[in-house]
This record gives structure tokens, sequence and C-alpha cells, in this order.
């Protein structure tokens, strides 16, 4: 059976430019040198696969390369190696203002939403009264979408995104704002997708949803998946990981404090033993100055 996405040996980078110091800057704005650039990494060979009707998370500290993952699998990066293959219809739910235009109302931002999903104005128009009570705004659909605080723009989101079932669904931290009925709202209908053999793709760090909405978690590492498995072993892989982290930077940081405690130390040693020779010295010199029959300094 064809996996529902089959990402393969995944590798994405991004260039960067490394900001130097006043004289590069005032170089590089004078054009007398090309800024220097090099390539962060964010997906380091990446593979995994997912099947239809499977619903898995994906864990990691920030930086890891979870949300750049989304991406690349929904089609708004390509990868640089390795491929991703897809199959079946994608929705991405990535942020509180993607798909959404600021200065339009609630109702306007609903159809240009769905128009960037792909659904057309009918169809958009038979589900807009669903939508808009899923998403509890009945009162405000008219308000500007400005006013709107992340919890609404997340619910709306979540509710235009998933009115037309998608075949996948990739959601990027979207409940870390939802209240606990629309959690549960938005639980009950994930369900409902992956009843109809739907594949959802969760990027969250919140632990506890993860575990309860996941048969499987994929936990990455610097761009690297550094382990796949049951949510709750992921979940204690995670803490292992950031726990041994802690200890590391507490440990390096114990040195550090120490090897500058000794170097103050010998600073102050070899000053005082400066110190010490130099009376040695003019005590010396006095001496000699005695037996010669001249005056001490």
């Amino acid at each position: 059976m064809t996996a529902a996405i089959d990402c393969q040996d995944l590798v994405l980078q991004f260039p960067h430019r490394r900001a130097g110091g006043l004289a590069y800057q005032i170089r590089r704005l004078l054009a007398l040198k090309r800024p220097e650039r090099g390539k962060f990494t964010a997906i380091d060979g990446v593979s995994f696969k997912v099947d239809h009707g499977e619903v898995v998370g994906i864990i990691g500290r920030n930086g890891a390369g979870k949300s750049t993952l989304l991406r690349v699998i929904s089609g708004v990066y390509r990868p640089d190696q390795g491929r991703v293959l897809v199959d079946g219809r994608v929705s991405l739910l990535a942020g509180l203002g993607a798909g959404f235009n600021v200065h339009l109302t609630g109702r306007e931002n609903v159809y240009l939403y769905g128009s960037v999903l792909g659904h057309s104005r009918e169809t958009m128009r038979e589900l807009f009264d669903s939508i808009v009570e899923f998403a509890g705004l009945e009162e405000f659909i008219d308000e500007p979408f400005r006013t709107y605080s992340s919890g609404m723009r997340a619910r709306l989101g979540f509710s235009v995104a998933t009115a037309v079932p998608p075949e996948i669904l990739l959601i990027d931290e979207v409940f870390a704002v939802g209240d606990y009925e629309f959690r549960s709202r938005s639980k009950q209908r994930i369900l409902e997708i992956v009843d109809k053999a739907g594949t959802v793709l969760i990027v969250s760090h919140n632990f506890q949803l993860m575990q309860d909405y996941c048969q499987r978690i994929v936990y990455l590492e610097r761009g690297k998946v550094f382990f796949e498995g049951k949510p709750q072993a992921a979940v204690e892989r995670y803490h292992e990981r950031v726990e041994y982290s802690a200890r590391a930077a507490r440990a390096k940081a114990a040195k550090a404090a120490k090897a500058a405690k000794a170097a103050r130390a010998a600073e102050a040693a070899m000053a005082t033993g400066g110190e010490h020779e130099s009376e040695e010295a003019q005590k010396s010199a006095g001496e000699t100055d005695d037996e010669s029959g001249e005056p001490a300094a």
C-alpha cells in the first residue's frame, strides 16, 4: 500500500550571511567587500513514512527543523536533496495568520483562505455558516481580522482548513493558543478526518496533546531524526536529551568558572610576587650602595 507521505533522505539548506564587526559592515556598505555566505542545514537526511489514516507528531527543540519539514512536505520549500512522495491533497495549517489578510474582515478572510486551499467560492459559500459556527465567531465575523485575538485567529484558520476534510492535514503549533473547548472540538474533527482515511501530521510543544492525538512521534534534533516510535517513548527520549544537554551546559559553565578563578588567582600571585621581587631588588641595591660609601636611594 502506498504511504500518504514518504520522505526519502531529505536535505534542505538555507544560505546565510555572517555578520562581522563594524569595519566589515562599513566595507560591505561601501561595496569594498562582498558579503560572505555560508549555508545552514535545516533538514539533514530526514527519512520517514506516514500511512493513510495515521496521526503522527513531530517534536524537537526550537530550531530543530520541525516547521521547515512541514513546509517541505507541503511543497512550500523544495529540498536540495532527496524527495517527498505525497499521495493525496495536502492542507497546511501553519501559524496564526497564514492565508489571512489582516486588513480584511473575518468574513472576507474565510473566502480568501478557502481560495488559497483551492476551494471554489461556491463551495465556501455553502460551508460558510458551518465554518463560522465551528470557530465560534458569529458575533465577530464582520470585524477586521487585525482585531482578532490569537485564539480567534487559530479557531478560524483551523475551521477553514478542515471544512472540506483534507486527505493530508499538516498542523504547525496551532493548538498552542486554543482553549479547552476548542481543543476538544478540534480533536473530534481530526478523528473524523482520520476515520475517512485522512492523514494528519502535527508539530507541537504540547506533549500531552501529542500523546493524546498521535499513534507515533518523530523526534528531530538539529535537522535529523533522533528517534521515531511510540509517543510516550519519544517524549521520554526528548526529556532525557534535554536534561543531558542541561547537565553538559552546567558542567561546561562550572569548568569555565573554575578556569577563570584559577586565572585570577594566578594573576594575583604574579602581582604579589612581582611586588616582593621589586622590594628585594631595592633592598639589595641599597646594601650595595652602603658598601660603596654612597648614599642609598
